[in-house]
Order: C-alpha cells, then structure tokens, then sequence
C-alpha cells in the first residue's frame, strides 16, 4: 500500500508541478492574441496572404491574391489582407507616401483612383467575445461627402470641434481625418475555404468602413504555452495512473478472494517473479561471459610435458629399464 500512495503522489506531484511551471504568457507573435478568461489563443497569420516566392513551389491552398469582397451599393470593391500588406502593387494611393504604399492592407478603386482605408496592423484585439482587427491611417476622408452627412449627431460635432481647437491649440494646423477599416472575425467550422470577407458598411463620412470576416481562425485553439501538461507529460501521467489502478485492483483481488498475503498479493505475481528469475539469469550469463574476455590471475600452473605420451608412458620406460638393469646384473 505505501507503494501505491508513493505512485498515485508522483502523479499528482508531476501533473501540479508542470502545471506550476507552465504559467499562460502572453505570446511576442505578430496577429496573434489571447484570451485569458476562455484559456485561447487567436492566430490571424493563417489568413495573411503573402507574395509568391520565387523559386519555390506553392501549397495547392496558397492564394495567388488578396481578399475581396463586394461593395454592392457602395459602387466600389475592396481588396484587404490579414495583418499584412496587400500583395498586389500600388500606384499613386490618394494622400498616401509613396514609401508607405508598400503598406496598405486594404483599398478600393473609384473612377480610375486609388484609396487606402488602413495601413498594416499586426494587433487584433478582443473586444469581450467579439475579435476585431483595425487598420487606420488611410487616404484623407472626401470633405465632401463629411459636408452632405445628415446622419452625424451633434454630440459627434461638439467632440470634433473640440478636438480642432485642441490642435489648433498645440500649434498645428490640424490634420485632415483619414480612413480606416474595422474588421469583425467570426468563427466558422463549416467554411470549405480559409475564410470569406464581407462589406458591412461605411460611416456616412466615408471615414470608416466596416467589414465582416469569418473562418475558423476565428474559433481559436488552445496555445502551447497555455497548456497544462506537455505531451510527453500527459503519457507520463497516464502511465502512472494505469500502473496504480493495475495495482490497486490486483491486490484488492489476491487479498480477498485469494487470500494471498506478503509478496504474493502483487497481481501475477507468478509472471513478475518469472520474469525477475529471467533477468537474473540473464545477468548471470552476461557477466560470465565478458569474466571470460578477462586476462587470467597469476598463480601456479602445471608444467609443460615434453613426453608426448603422457604420465602413463613414463612409468612404462622406468619399468623397462629397471628390467633392463636387472637383467644386466643377472649376467655378470
């Protein structure tokens, strides 16, 4: 029974001590995020589309280019990507730098021009259930289209004016509001793809435009570094499980319908003592054989016969010439 108590507490101590050791950290990896209260991690790299290489060949699934997804009544497409640039090439983006056009995530095209709605972000967000994705800094909202919007709230005006006069405050002239994309990610286990984008909506501005993803990324898994136990741990901790179940139901049977006692509680204990007398006579012969291999200690050793016929042929010529000598000296 005590050696019972020692396995089922190295289990226990084993399973609490990884667990101790594997605190959840917080991942350095771009686009991806945790969730600490659901105990998951969320990776958006799946779904980033990267340029082809050259020289190298391309998985079936990879895409060739970037997502899209339909303006409807807006009267524009929209191309994005997840966490990375688009890998189409871009000229001449409105109000954008032209070492900055390498960085744009998502844009549309009307009439001939191009417009960022948000430069590259590699933090997604979780916003209670719901994760979020947001590009900012596009090209400069259409003043315009501001100036015809009926829709804003006067709240909405007083935070604007309020924040003019805060620039103007500091200095500056104040820079012009610029585009940006919010992209709401939905899990989904039954997409046959990676993931689908929808167009939801625009600001009545023009400022913000709002865009509905869901794939299975969405869903999230549990991380590595949020895991209790490691693999090789799991085996451990179930090996030491079996192997104290095994014992425990064995010896509840050899002591009560048995009756056995001492060493013959062990459940086959005939096999286990079998096997030990195997192992031991195995031993047995090895180290014999390799005493073997030894060079012999020094001792006495016979010496070398150079009679080729042995002890017994020696008596045989002393007798000889015994006779021989007597029969000498019966002549003389």
């Amino acid at each position: 029974m005590r050696l019972l108590g020692a396995i089922i507490f190295l289990a226990l101590s084993a399973s609490g001590g990884q667990a101790a050791e594997s605190k959840p950290l917080r991942s350095t990896k771009p686009c991806v995020v945790h969730s600490e209260s659901r105990g998951l991690q969320f990776d958006l790299n799946q779904l980033a589309v990267s340029p082809p290489q050259d020289g190298k060949k391309a998985h079936k699934d990879d895409r060739e280019e970037s997502w899209h997804a339909r303006g409807y009544d807006y009267g524009s497409n929209f191309t994005l990507n997840f966490c990375a640039p688009v890998i189409e090439e871009l000229e001449d983006v409105v109000g954008i730098d032209e070492k900055l056009w390498k960085n744009v995530s998502a844009y549309y095209t009307r009439k001939g021009k191009t417009y960022s709605i948000g430069q590259t972000a590699t933090a997604p967000v979780l916003r209670g259930r719901k994760l979020v994705l947001n590009y900012t800094e596009g090209s400069p909202c259409d003043k315009s289209a501001a100036g015809r919007s009926r829709d804003l709230t006067r709240a909405s005006k007083e935070v604007d004016d309020k924040e003019d006069d805060r620039k103007h405050s500091k200095g500056g002239s104040g820079d012009a509001r610029r585009k940006s994309t919010i992209i709401s990610l939905l899990c989904d286990r039954e997409l046959s793809v990676k993931a689908t984008v929808s167009f939801v909506g625009v600001s009545p501005d023009e400022c913000t435009y709002f865009f509905e993803s869901r794939s299975v990324a969405a869903c999230g898994s549990v991380s590595e570094e949020q895991q209790a136990l490691g693999p090789a741990a799991v085996f451990g901790v179930i090996a030491l499980i079996a192997a104290a179940v095994y014992l425990v139901g064995g010896i509840a049977y050899q002591r009560t319908v048995m009756h056995q006692r001492g060493w013959k509680q062990l459940p086959n204990y005939s096999m286990w003592a079998g096997a030990l007398g195997f192992v031991k006579d195995m031993i047995i012969i090895l180290t014999s054989s390799c005493a073997r291999l030894l060079p012999s200690r020094k001792g006495y050793n016979q010496l070398p016969n150079d009679n080729p016929r042995g002890r017994g042929a020696t008596r045989a010529d002393d007798d000889n010439r015994l006779i021989d000598q007597l029969d000498e000296e019966w002549d003389d």
